[in-house]
């Protein structure tokens, strides 16, 4: 690709947001009744702003959802419901990225490894080219690149940064070919960036992803970085993340200037039934059409993530969204969703 390529931010205007519904033989199947009712929450507060589309594994599993839905009383005349299959609904991970080129809009398709070999993949690694061969994006091509990457590893600002973190794109489990200033040269092509932050230090115990930038670090706007934070130096995780707040304070903008840096404090260690700790962070939200949707759960400092949050986009609305039930799968808000820029549109069949 050329350097007229642009790695569109999250923030700007959406065409629409896509999700997989989690299903009875899945990773969820011992939380599904929760997990299902924070799902309805998303796609409520989604489909109030913005057209949704959602995943279904076949027919029976479509029908599920319609009804599931249309009893929560979503508005389905913003929902489309596509069949394919998948393995995991962490379509952050999955589904295509929208880039601008020279020639108009196009989604490009990574390769998907499990996150490393660490899971099966098979339908994962498909399912950005099953949702391409829906036909919902019909005048929007998409691109097989031969490099594998995740859409939650990768942080843009839209003015070419990109943030990203060492333990993820340099794992050898990824793209073990490949050298530092060999990956910042994919990066640079694929997305037109020009230039790549990177993090070091930090990460949510409990994360099966190598330290996902998006459950760490990420672009409020072009000049502040709301990012994961720890005060208490009794947690195991202190030292990696105040290690990291200080490369933060180390980053400069594309103008030479440091950024605004805005803490967002872990909640008390949440664990699942064998005592194991999961990855709780309110750096995991999504911004969408009007609103950002942050994960919460039930502790003191939602209310303080909530109010730093608020200051990052006083023009949006701020909606909480349960996220304890998410967490037993190691993902939350942004890992399960992925956003489309305005210039790709869904077909007319599917507005």
């Amino acid at each position: 690709m050329s350097s007229a390529t642009h790695f569109p931010p999250e923030w700007a205007d959406q065409s629409a947001v896509l999700i997989a519904w989690p299903y009875e033989s899945g990773d969820f199947s011992p939380w599904l009744e929760a997990v299902e009712a924070t799902y309805c929450q998303i796609a409520k507060a989604i489909a109030a702003r913005q057209p949704l589309v959602i995943a279904c594994r076949d027919r029976e599993h479509r029908r599920h959802v319609e009804t599931t839905l249309f009893g929560r009383c979503v508005d389905l005349l913003r929902v489309t419901l596509v069949e394919l299959p998948y393995d995991d609904v962490w379509v952050r991970d999955t589904a295509p990225i929208s880039v601008a080129t020279a020639t108009g809009a196009t989604l490009l398709n990574f390769r998907f490894n499990g996150w490393g070999g660490k899971y099966d993949c098979g339908d994962d690694a498909m399912l950005a080219a099953r949702l391409h061969a829906t036909g919902i994006f019909p005048r929007t091509p998409l691109q097989s690149v031969d490099m594998v990457l995740e859409g939650g590893s990768v942080e843009t600002d839209g003015c070419g940064t990109l943030m990203t973190t060492a333990r993820c794109l340099l794992n050898p489990n990824r793209n073990p070919q490949w050298d530092r200033q060999a990956i910042e040269a994919r990066l640079a092509e694929h997305f037109g960036v020009d230039r790549v932050l990177w993090l070091h230090h930090g990460h949510a115990e409990g994360d099966d992803t190598d330290a996902h930038v998006d459950t760490l670090a990420r672009f409020c706007d072009t000049a502040t970085i709301a990012y994961t934070a720890c005060d208490d130096p009794a947690d195991p995780l202190y030292g990696d993340l105040q290690s990291m707040e200080q490369e933060l304070e180390r980053f400069r903008s594309s103008s030479g200037s440091g950024y605004r840096l805005v803490p967002l404090p872990i909640p008390r260690p949440v664990f699942d039934e064998e005592g194991r700790r999961l990855p709780a962070t309110y750096a995991n939200f999504l911004i969408i059409n009007g609103a950002v949707l942050v994960p919460v759960y039930g502790d003191p400092n939602d209310r303080v993530a909530l109010e730093r949050l608020s200051d990052c986009f006083p023009d949006r609305e701020l909606v909480a969204i349960p996220a304890t039930p998410l967490i037993h799968q190691y993902g939350s808000i942004h890992c399960m969703t992925m956003q489309f820029p305005s210039s790709v549109p869904l077909g007319s069949n599917h507005d």
